[in-house]
């Protein structure tokens, strides 16, 4: 699968558990069915189980092209997704993350565990130094992001952080609304007039 210019793809980091709130299933279900309602493209891990199988269900089952990054030593503990529109077997973690950072053109975290932090704060990172001009959300459900996020403020209030790089992370509570954000956000990043799913 070849990234389709005309169609906005998202990059979706999220949990390969369900956590112990439904509304985090629920979340990661209609996150899927709106990338799909939207014509949107899925990009992510590749996994068949917790949040990652749920966004993907959903996106496939509205009509999203979906594409799944996942490692050969992952393929059994994280159950390669088998009736993704692709999915792409690589050798390391680095070698996943940069193929699905190269196959997006926004990014969102729902809730996760320290892989989806890490994956979050890399993209961010290297948002900042400049290796990509894409936009970053953050889909905070059920407030399990609320911590972080006062520490983030605390962070730029310590002076680690400047207010422009924390800015760069564009926090919501709706899907539909923060898909909207990112797709304003990644056709001015990428000069297009408009996108097919816009």
């Amino acid at each position: 699968m070849q990234h389709d210019p005309e169609r906005l793809s998202i990059c979706v980091y999220c949990g390969s558990r369900h956590g112990e709130r439904p509304a985090y299933t629920a979340a990661a279900r209609l996150l899927g069915t709106t990338i799909g309602e939207l014509g949107m493209r899925l990009v992510y891990g590749g996994g068949n189980v917790g949040l990652m199988g749920e966004v993907a269900d959903a996106a496939l089952a509205a009509g999203a092209p979906v594409l799944g990054v996942i490692p050969r030593a992952l393929m059994e503990r994280e159950v390669g997704h088998r009736g993704l529109t692709e999915l792409r077997v690589v050798e390391t973690m680095h070698q996943r993350k940069q193929l699905m950072a190269e196959q997006a053109d926004a990014f969102i975290a729902l809730p996760g565990g320290i892989g989806t932090f890490e994956e979050l704060f890399e993209v961010w990172t290297w948002r900042q130094l400049g290796y990509h001009d894409q936009p970053i959300g953050l889909l905070n459900i059920g407030g399990y992001y609320d911590p972080l996020l006062q520490f983030l403020d605390r962070s730029v209030a310590e002076g680690f952080v400047s207010s422009a790089v924390r800015a760069l992370l564009q926090v919501d509570t709706d899907p539909l609304r923060l898909l909207d954000a990112l797709a304003q956000a990644a056709r001015r990043a990428t000069g297009a007039d408009d996108y097919r799913a816009i």
